[in-house]
């Protein structure tokens, strides 16, 4: 029994569509900028304060305009701004705290947050990466206990920074230091760190017992 192959031939895959950028890409080489904090809790209870006072306050103005009275608050805070001095505790109080806010508002406004995400050096124009700072600082502790005479190990890892406290039991203290900065600055050349920050090591010996 003979069987014929089949003369189809099997079907082209279809095109991928290309997806558009809200944002134009950044070319590799350029300056990389921080990660921006989408700032969702402040903006959630900062739309909900604002929206709360402003609808309390319009509900209080419609009843007065339909001539009802002004609720015992808003008399109360306009008798109080019309006789109180501007030097009593309360206004200066209210100020403060206005002004406080206000800061604080701007300073979530004008800041990118995130600094747990350090950016990685871009390889594509189209592809931004980030790595956490506790991963990042994981990975150079495993790179510093495969070093010679290391005990332990323990690494703080910041934007501009990293500071690496070893304990070792033997060898020279100076030898285990050279050592472990050679191979930290190699594992913080692989993490592949937009801006790499600054190594510090401390070695030092066990305390003793007893």
């Amino acid at each position: 029994m003979t069987t014929q192959p089949e003369t189809g031939t099997p079907p082209e895959p279809e095109p991928v569509p290309v997806l558009a950028k809200d944002e134009p890409a950044e070319a590799p080489g350029k300056p990389v900028r921080r990660f921006w904090a989408v700032r969702r809790i402040p903006a959630a209870i900062l739309a909900v304060v604002v929206l709360g006072g402003a609808g309390l306050l319009l509900y209080d103005v419609a009843a007065v305009r339909a001539e009802h009275r002004a609720m015992a608050w808003r008399r109360s805070l306009a008798d109080g701004l019309a006789t109180r001095p501007l030097d009593d505790v309360w206004v200066l109080t209210g100020a403060a705290v206005a002004a406080v806010l206000g800061i604080w508002l701007l300073v979530l406004a004008l800041t990118p947050g995130l600094r747990s995400v350090l950016p990685m050096r871009r390889e594509h124009a189209d592809v931004r990466a980030g790595l956490d700072r506790e991963a990042a600082g994981l990975a150079l502790r495993d790179r510093a206990m495969e070093v010679s005479g290391v005990q332990s190990v323990k690494v703080r890892t910041g934007r501009a920074k990293v500071r690496v406290r070893a304990v070792s039991h033997f060898r020279e203290l100076d030898e285990v230091r050279a050592d472990l900065e050679t191979v930290l600055a190699g594992g913080i050349d692989e993490l592949g760190l937009a801006h790499p920050p600054a190594l510090t090591v401390r070695v030092a010996r066990p305390p003793r017992k007893g």
